[in-house]
């Protein structure tokens, strides 16, 4: 789930309803649907000169058209569509403004009536699942309070979502497209600010706890196949006032609770943690990977959560995405990806579509590697720029992010079926595969039989070279 922007907005605050833009003249069809020619009733088209995206291979100037992402394609034995397994975000596809910290949205959405209500929202489903079929993707991610308004009372609220719910139930149906994930906006509203389950107000746990229940039984209902904690601000902000070690045992026994009611309803999904080093608080707690597998080792909950990775999260904690999804899979706790990429120049959660091959066949190299992503997917935590403020700009992002993952597939593939990096590897460990390395790893060896080993020996056998240059090489040969 994850991210910033537009979600640390009020969000119940509806996008702009802004002046369609002047035409633009380009050497393809820009579709650009006017507010004006949009019916009312069942048939109505909220992008009425968009057509199913279609596969048209690498030579491809349309636009509108996917260049590698050839859903029915076979890599290793398995489809592209179900090795990626794509969603879309519902908060920022749908509920993004385009506003930043320095100005507001400047989204142009016609379909937006500037309400918040009910209605609104059913409508705003009916876009959803009109542009997601449009796409092709078939999984959708959304936060309770992305769908539906919250009201003045919980009670309140959980009607509004109800009503929601019963619009998505009916569009799965209708497309086909399935929930990948559901989760609860622990952060945006005021109560929150000092954390939800870390917070030092014991109501606002306890209202947090009744919030992620209802989230719960919604996916569930949904039939989502996981759901995620991601904690937007549970973490602290200054030391002098925080008792660290309550506030990570609230948050392990609100973990607790929740995985105590998911099998109480009998939830089959997976549940996922979501890292993040920093931002809205200077330290969450759930700052990265090995952090958040220290945290579930020592409240025992490790077997009941796996983790959702995100690229902008990975790089704000100073990390590559491959090095933390190589270490979440390395521990079997990788379980789903929030598919995006941060501006190395910003200091901050920007969200953007990803576009770096390096990134997506890296992402894939350890997919594949672990014999795919399961139940987990592929979402797109990502929102168009605050200048691409067109229906049409959401297309366009999709596309390109759709594809770039699919480059990044055929590419991870092909350097698996040369074996070209697996063979240096085994190459640099060779010592582990038989002799005292053998030994060592089986155990049968202490520091006094290894004191022993070495008097005899006299002293370390030479390094070899790591190669580095030679396997950034290798890596290159395959982008073309």
């Amino acid at each position: 789930m994850s991210s910033g922007g537009d979600r640390f907005s009020d969000p119940k605050a509806a996008p702009p309803i802004l002046p369609a833009p002047a035409a633009t003249s380009y050497p393809f069809p820009i579709p650009n649907p006017d507010p004006h020619t949009l019916s009312h009733g069942a048939a109505m088209s909220f992008f009425p000169d968009v057509s199913k995206i279609a596969y048209e291979g690498p030579d491809s100037k349309n636009p509108l058209a996917f260049r590698h992402y050839n859903p029915d394609e076979l890599v290793e034995g398995k489809s592209m569509k179900d090795h990626l397994r794509f969603a879309v975000a519902y908060w920022h596809t749908f509920r993004g403004t385009g506003s930043d910290p320095f100005g507001p949205g400047t989204a142009v959405r016609p379909w937006e009536d500037g309400t918040d209500s009910v209605d609104m929202a059913v409508k705003r489903v009916r876009v959803a699942f009109e542009f997601m079929e449009k796409l092709g993707c078939p999984f959708y991610c959304f936060h309770d309070r992305d769908v539906s308004p919250e009201g003045k009372t919980l009670t309140d609220s959980n009607k509004n979502l109800d009503a929601v719910v019963k619009a998505l139930k009916e569009e799965q149906q209708r497309t086909g497209i399935k929930l990948l994930w559901g989760t609860a906006n622990l952060f945006s509203n005021p109560r929150f600010m000092h954390g939800a389950s870390t917070s030092c107000n014991a109501d606002v746990f306890a209202f947090s706890a009744a919030q992620v229940k209802k989230a719960l039984e919604v996916t569930k209902e949904l039939g989502g196949e996981n759901y995620v904690f991601w904690g937007g601000r549970e973490g602290y902000v200054n030391l002098y006032n925080t008792d660290l070690r309550r506030e990570l045992d609230h948050f392990a026994k609100f973990l607790q609770m929740a995985v105590d009611y998911k099998k109480k309803i009998g939830f089959g999904g997976t549940f996922l943690i979501e890292p993040k080093p920093h931002e809205p608080t200077s330290h969450q707690y759930d700052f990265d990977c090995g952090n958040c597998m220290a945290f579930l080792r020592t409240y025992g909950l490790e077997k009941e959560f796996k983790f959702n990775v995100e690229t902008n999260h990975a790089t704000l904690a100073k990390h590559t995405m491959y090095h933390e999804l190589a270490y979440a899979s390395a521990y079997g706790m990788l379980g789903s990806i929030d598919a995006n990429r941060g501006d190395l120049l910003l200091g901050w959660d920007t969200d953007q579509f990803p576009t770096d091959l390096y990134t997506t066949a890296q992402v894939m190299l350890v997919v594949l590697g672990q014999g795919g992503i399961g139940a987990g997917g592929l979402n797109f935590d990502a929102k168009v720029r605050r200048e691409s403020f067109e229906p049409i700009d959401l297309f366009h992002a999709h596309i390109g992010g759709m594809d770039a993952f699919a480059h990044g597939l055929k590419i991870a593939a092909a350097i698996r079926k040369d074996g070209a990096l697996k063979d240096i590897v085994k190459q640099r460990y060779a010592s582990w595969d038989d002799g005292i390395g053998k030994k060592i790893e089986a155990d049968s060896e202490d520091f006094a039989s290894l004191e022993a080993y070495m008097l005899q020996k006299g002293n370390a056998a030479a390094n070899v070279s790591g190669r580095q240059e030679l396997i950034e090489n290798i890596f290159n040969r395959y982008f073309r």
